[in-house]
């Protein structure tokens, strides 16, 4: 079995399993928005996330030395190790649970803010029974202070999140003459061929509405031609001039609800926000529960067996992660929730439109579990929850892949900046607190 046992070893794992981690969840979003339904996504991505689990146990797993106090990770299926196993199969169920309420989080309050509220209650629960649980391996006197840092996070991610509605909600307002000149002009306009050039159905995918959002402009000068010769109606009433920006953000917004597949419009944010919440505690939970299964804190495996190697412990974690994704979403194809379409298993093998999208998250999330509890094993499970940080590179992904802060004001992107600031110190000052583990049972 391969050991990482260098600490700038372990570090890095942890920097590529925060870029992997972060970036997953983009991708879901993406389909989502495009209308897929999220069981077929969730199914997709379940499978190629256990193919790199069984990679990582066949390979590194069952190479280099094999001795009685790590085995390779074959040997290992055969000893009594169940409490190990009990504790791995339950972190698999807790970080599967966790996936799919964040699924539906994402729909909800976007990316941005999905990843900050979960990732901050991650971070704080489960790095402080990490902490304990190592017996102190890492420098608490960065430690925490790098777990202070994400609770100011989160305070300027919330801040930042209300700003960035209520703008949004300034757009569509803004927009809202324009939209009912429209529809005021609808009849007497219906056969005039600069009417049919304005009524040109905007793509689901985002780059061809970029293209349509560059038209505004010449839209809203045909729009006063019009209205002067075909209604005089609207001559009375002339809309507050409206910048490009808003109008095509407002248009954007509607329609992307028009396309995506769980509908969001009218619903409670609040209600989102419990399930990031939720999602959260998951998360919080998956990682203690691994590092339980690999170091048996509590002693529960019987004198002479082995600890489980990491690999084994990322097996049986996959292994319940697998069984849990299928039984649920199998369920929810014939019993969907929040105005999902009904689909079945017939649908789901047939429907391959973004099935690449799906099986590339499901590897990017098993190469950063696979790395996060390599780098944990290594320096420590709770300087390994840096990897939490997920909003550092979500956020990224929201802003430049799903414009969700495009045309924000002033304060909404003082508050961004400030809140991806406070993440990536609180990334470095927990990666900085990592020790090397001496007298592990599975580092040899």
């Amino acid at each position: 079995m391969y050991a990482m046992q260098d600490e700038a070893g372990a570090i890095t794992l942890m920097i590529v399993s925060l870029w992997c981690l972060g970036s997953w969840p983009a991708l879901f979003n993406l389909l989502e928005r495009r209308g897929r339904v999220p069981m077929h996504t969730y199914l997709d991505y379940t499978f190629s996330n256990y193919s790199v689990a069984l990679l990582f146990a066949l390979t590194v797993g069952n190479i280099g030395p094999d001795t009685p106090q790590s085995p390779n990770f074959l040997k290992q299926l055969s000893q009594e190790n169940g409490p190990s196993v009990a504790f791995g199969l339950a972190g698999g169920l807790a970080l599967c649970l966790g996936n799919i309420c964040l699924q539906y989080s994402l729909a909800f309050v976007g990316i941005s803010l999905t990843e900050v509220v979960s990732a901050s209650v991650a971070v704080v629960l489960g790095t402080t029974a990490n902490y304990f649980l190592d017996d102190g391996l890492n420098r608490a006197s960065i430690l925490f202070p790098g777990v202070a840092c994400f609770l100011v996070a989160v305070v300027l991610g919330s801040f930042c999140h209300a700003s960035n509605v209520a703008d949004m909600q300034t757009k569509i307002k803004a927009a809202e003459p324009l939209s009912q000149m429209l529809e005021d002009m609808k009849s007497p306009m219906k056969g005039s061929e600069e009417f049919t050039a304005l009524l040109v159905n905007s793509s689901n995918n985002h780059e061809a509405y970029t293209e349509y959002h560059g038209d505004v402009k010449r839209v809203a000068s045909s729009l006063n031609v019009l209205s002067s010769s075909h209604n005089s109606d609207c001559k009375s009433r002339k809309p507050e001039p409206l910048s490009k920006g808003v109008v095509a953000n407002a248009e954007y917004l509607l329609n992307l609800e028009s396309h995506r597949a769980i509908k969001v419009n009218g619903k409670s944010v609040v209600f989102g926000l419990g399930i990031a919440l939720i999602t959260g505690l998951c998360y919080a939970a998956f990682s203690p529960l691994f590092n339980v299964a690999t170091n048996d804190q509590f002693h529960l495996l019987k004198p002479g067996i082995p600890h489980l190697v990491v690999y084994t412990s990322f097996f049986y974690f996959s292994t319940a992660f697998l069984i849990c994704s299928v039984v649920l979403n199998v369920y929810l194809l014939y019993h969907p929730v929040l105005g999902i379409p009904k689909s079945s298993l017939t649908m789901y093998c047939q429907d391959r439109e973004g099935r690449h999208i799906a099986i590339v998250a499901g590897l990017l999330c098993g190469v950063g579990n696979g790395f996060q509890f390599m780098g944990g094993q290594a320096a420590g499970y709770a300087a390994a929850d840096a990897v939490q940080a997920l909003p550092l590179v979500g956020t990224l992904w929201g802003v430049f892949l799903f414009k969700e802060y495009h045309g924000s004001s002033r304060k909404t992107y003082i508050l961004l900046i400030g809140m991806l600031l406070m993440f990536l110190t609180a990334v470095v000052m927990l990666v900085a607190s990592s020790m090397p583990r001496h007298g592990s049972e599975t580092l040899t």
